[in-house]
């Protein structure tokens, strides 16, 4: 059995406890030219105190098409095998579930019953036209909300196809992030750029897929998501094209079928908007920048809008429920910038939107929130002056993304800017009665270029 929530098919799974030896009991793999290949790697995602997703694509070749960039797919049936690391007592194993042909051949599975702050070990198991193939990771959960703990955990945007920066590898940051070992990953958007030329912009659902195969195939990039899991967010270039809003298309892609494609490729839960606590200390929102907002070119005001009421209002409540000492907004575009003030149009730094983006500055603030932000090509931390909300902009992927700005435009709210990509790293932990957050700007190849700590009660 299966149910669809809002378009993104998830299976329905029994659960068992079992004695798993992976010796004995995992079935063998598929020779190296027989599907399913899962060529596209494995991803956890959407990861809570006790429950996960766990996503993964069957495909009929190791690798893509050199001319189309596309991977085609199979059908066939996913499990998985979990346990806590070092417990293999106490493995479960979930039901096969099926793929189907209109999600791209994806599956994803949700595990349920988890333990909080516990690290699991999993095996995914993959079978199609009578063959098998499997992959192992780990991920861990969140902590209890009553629970002081040590966190750590990786942002990164924008990465391109043709800006990657390791060769045949991939991007160059999914080796160092793996260095600082942390608890989860935040991708803000522009994952892939379906309207990129080189080799094509995506006109049609297939093109658009082609994006993600070719981004996933990539080794670096399939061996982090093995052992780190993620929350992955959705900004223009991964939902039609540059600064897109609802109704437009590009050629014969639409922007409804943008939504349902970036749902298929991710592991994603109810919605694309939500809110996840680590902790005693830590409590993330992660916001829906395209699927509500405003034309760019509609009159400001009070009804122009990036989030849209109903996302606006569950913000707000939450917000104001929460009793974490450090709350973070990850948003997939700037709140505070400074942007370029020629020719952007599409965030709440942009005179555009300057109306809710005061507004929303104004809570932030009052709330002691931080901001971490993607979509700018460069590495910044900026303090609103109106306010003192402070943002951390996280940079390209790559140095080879970064631009579209110049330090000779530095701003007096700038604390750092480097036009150069990279990653950011967030920690919190526990000094006294204090909690400190720690943001920390890294280059592709892991040297810390800019740190900042900041007290909360």
């Amino acid at each position: 059995m299966s149910r669809n929530i809002l378009g993104v098919k998830i299976a329905c799974v029994s659960w068992l406890v079992v004695s798993w030896s992976l010796s004995t009991a995992s079935p063998s793999t598929a020779s190296a030219d027989e599907p399913p290949f899962l060529a596209d790697g494995v991803k956890v995602g959407e990861v809570h105190q006790t429950s996960a997703i766990v996503w993964t694509r069957l495909c009929k070749a190791p690798d893509y098409d050199p001319e189309t960039f596309f991977i085609p797919g199979v059908q066939g049936e996913v499990r998985v095998a979990y346990w806590p690391r070092g417990a293999e007592d106490q493995t479960v194993v979930t039901d096969w579930a099926a793929n189907a042909p209109e999600d791209d051949y994806a599956c994803q599975v949700p595990l349920t019953g988890l333990k909080p702050g516990t690290a699991y070990e999993f095996r995914l198991e993959a079978r199609a036209e009578g063959n098998t193939n499997s992959l192992e990771g780990t991920f861990k959960t969140a902590y209890e909300p009553g629970e002081p703990a040590n966190v750590t955990f990786a942002v990164v945007t924008c990465q391109g196809f043709t800006t990657q920066d390791d060769g045949a590898s991939g991007h160059l940051i999914y080796k160092t992030m793996l260095d600082h070992a942390p608890d989860f990953f935040v991708h803000t958007g522009d994952v892939v750029y379906y309207d990129h030329p080189n080799p094509f912009a995506a006109k049609t659902v297939d093109e658009a897929r082609a994006h993600w195969h070719r981004m996933y195939r990539y080794p670096n990039q399939r061996n982090f998501h093995r052992f780190v899991s993620s929350y992955f967010m959705k900004d223009d270039h991964d939902t039609l094209r540059n600064d897109c809003w609802p109704g437009q298309s590009a050629g014969e892609l639409t922007f409804d079928q943008g939504l349902k494609i970036f749902r298929d490729e991710n592991p994603m839960g109810e919605l694309t908007y939500r809110t996840i606590r680590w902790g005693k200390d830590l409590q993330l929102w992660l916001v829906e920048g395209r699927d509500y907002r405003s034309p760019n070119r509609m009159p400001d005001g009070p009804d122009k809008s990036i989030w849209g009421k109903r996302q606006m209002a569950w913000f707000q409540r939450t917000v104001e429920a929460s009793d974490a000492a450090v709350k973070i907004l990850i948003s997939p575009t700037p709140v505070v910038g400074p942007d370029r003030e020629k020719g952007k149009s599409d965030n709440h730094s942009n005179k555009v939107f300057a109306h809710e983006g005061a507004m929303l500055r104004k809570f932030l603030a009052e709330h002691e929130m931080f901001v971490i932000n993607g979509d700018r090509h460069w590495q910044y931390v900026s303090v609103d002056p109106e306010t003192g909300l402070w943002e951390f902009g996280t940079g390209a992927a790559s140095n080879e993304h970064a631009g579209g700005y110049s330090e000779k435009l530095r701003k007096p709210q700038h604390r750092y800017l480097k036009i150069l990509g990279g990653y950011f790293l967030g920690t919190v932990e526990r000094q006294g009665d204090d909690v400190l957050f720690t943001g920390r700007h890294f280059s592709p190849t892991g040297e810390l270029r800019h740190e900042e700590t900041l007290r909360r009660k």
